[in-house]
């Protein structure tokens, strides 16, 4: 306000020390979590990563490397309670090598199994000298769920969430890429079911009932048919998470429901400072209650004790609200913005669309210095509202698009907007993006797709390769028409090229060029 004085916030991530010499950063992480004994007849599989660094990050230990030619490989051997699970050479600088191993030589167990990953590298120059590298994880290897209890898995591979049917009546596991609303309860989904059943038949995969749940017995009944027409329920404790008598009450209440995709803790605990510890008890909590389905919380700020609040999920989300804010003066409080002063609806934004790419990838970027890039996921939270307080109006339905995809193309896994209920254009484009990623998932979501990046003039372009095909995702940051030529990017086949349009928000593909209307999106499938 006014009258308070400007009292730098703190809690910034700290920057890694550079060093001179080269470090390895040893990470490990089971390629399943959780598995289950119906996944004891097929392999299963540990993750490495072995990345190169000369920032001294998590883990970062320093390393002889030969001076010309081919950095060579480790020997990496994973035990768990003293015994050899898996072994393999894994090469220098590589990420997400696959070990197998079989779980039929470990018994299934409540609590994670300790998992070490050991890597031994034969040093430049000296012979019979042998450099040891160390890393930890758990492995999360459930009993079969009671009462016929629902299971997300997390697909480490992609950070992908794994899923059953939301109705309960069997099926296969399927890949989920989580479109919705958090969605208001109270005096909306409490009152009418029916609301339900039009957010299934727009396409829509995920509903996030916003509390209080004063109504029990309305919660049920909406709980109930949700899993009659399929659809999957994110689950929030943002007002109860801190007490553990009301969390255990929660958790043993939903923890059998088909419906249930994942938990949801703190809502911007770091924007409400809630205690720093808090995040990571509910979820440790949580976890001894229910291991089988994983947790999430949204952060508010740009760079306030990032890595004490994200220990407490491995679904990390982040809400930059940009669209109709005024950046450097705050239209509710009368006062400038800072880094440390000020609130102007989004914590050390420009006002552009670049807020939203520059927070994924600061996310990204930390999740790789506190060596969670194998382990925890990231999503998007897009505006879904305005015209009040900081926001002067609501974003158009290709403005939603462009807030979406974009997050996407910087490594979001899941698109869950606030709130609902919102205007007609945003419903519209947003059930577009939903119903687009029935096909696209096939690609950002499958283990071996290889990805590509190209930002050009404002255009951002993610391109996810699998066999023979590649998904093209294009946005338009511009208010202004653009192209994008997809002849820039080395090693994309051209020749022939045969395109199935995917998503269409102001977009549209001539030859090899990608034609962009005023912030226009498009997807489109090239080589089928």
């Amino acid at each position: 306000m006014v009258s308070s004085p400007v009292v730098p916030p703190g809690g910034q991530f700290p920057v890694p020390a550079v060093s001179s010499q080269p470090h390895l950063a040893l990470r490990c992480a089971p390629v399943i979590k959780p598995y289950l004994p119906e996944d004891a007849s097929t392999s299963a599989g540990i993750l490495v990563d072995a990345p190169i660094t000369f920032s001294q990050i998590q883990g970062a230990v320093p390393i002889d490397l030969p001076v010309r030619g081919a950095l060579g490989d480790l020997l990496v051997t994973v035990k768990v309670d003293g015994r050899t699970l898996a072994s393999g050479h894994v090469v220098i600088n590589a990420s997400k090598v696959e070990l197998p191993f079989s779980l039929k030589s470990l018994k299934p167990q409540s609590t994670p199994f300790d998992v070490e990953c050991s890597a031994t590298f034969a040093t430049a120059g000296a012979k019979d000298k042998h450099q040891t590298f160390t890393a930890k994880t758990t492995l999360a290897y459930l009993p079969d769920p009671p009462d016929g209890r629902s299971v997300t898995k997390m697909d480490l591979r992609t950070g992908a969430l794994l899923a059953k049917p939301a109705t309960g009546k069997g099926g296969a596991y399927e890949t989920v890429f989580p479109v919705g609303f958090y969605t208001n309860f109270g005096g909306y989904l409490d009152s009418n079911l029916s609301l339900i059943n039009d957010i299934k038949s727009q396409g829509f995969t995920v509903v996030h009932p916003v509390p209080t749940f004063d109504n029990l017995t309305a919660l049920a009944l909406v709980v109930e048919r949700m899993e009659e027409v399929g659809l999957y329920l994110m689950y929030d404790m943002r007002w109860t998470y801190m007490n553990n008598t009301a969390v255990t009450e929660e958790v043993n209440r939903i923890k059998n429901s088909p419906a249930l995709l994942l938990w949801y803790t703190g809502d911007e605990p770091d924007g409400t400072s809630d205690p720093l510890n808090a995040t990571t008890n509910a979820y440790d909590l949580i976890y001894s209650l229910d291991g089988y389905h994983p947790v999430s919380l949204v952060l508010n700020c740009e760079n306030f004790f990032w890595s004490e609040y994200t220990a407490g999920a491995d679904i990390v989300m982040q809400d930059t609200y940009m669209v109709g804010i005024n950046a450097t003066f705050s239209t509710v409080w009368n006062t400038t913005c800072t880094p440390d002063y000020g609130d102007c609806g989004c914590d050390n934004c420009n006002g552009e669309f670049e807020d939203i790419s520059t927070r994924m990838d600061e996310f990204a970027e930390r999740r790789f210095v506190d060596g969670w890039e194998l382990s925890k996921a990231v999503w998007t939270v897009p505006q879904g509202f305005g015209a009040d307080s900081y926001w002067s109006r609501e974003p158009t339905g290709k403005e939603f698009i462009v807030q979406s995809v974009l997050a996407i193309n910087h490594g979001a896994l899941g698109v869950v907007s606030w709130n609902a209920p919102t205007t007609a254009d945003i419903t519209a484009s947003a059930a577009a993006l939903s119903r687009s990623l029935t096909t696209m998932k096939e690609f950002i979501l499958h283990p071996q797709a290889t990805f590509e990046h190209v930002v050009a003039d404002r255009v951002d372009v993610g391109l996810w390769t699998v066999g023979g095909c590649t998904l093209v995702l294009a946005t338009n940051l511009n208010y202004a028409p653009a192209r994008f030529d997809l002849s820039q990017v080395r090693g994309l086949a051209l020749k022939a090229l045969v395109a199935k349009q995917a998503l269409d928000s102001g977009a549209k593909l001539s030859g090899h060029v990608v034609e962009l209307e005023s912030v226009g999106t498009g997807g489109f499938i090239l080589g089928i």
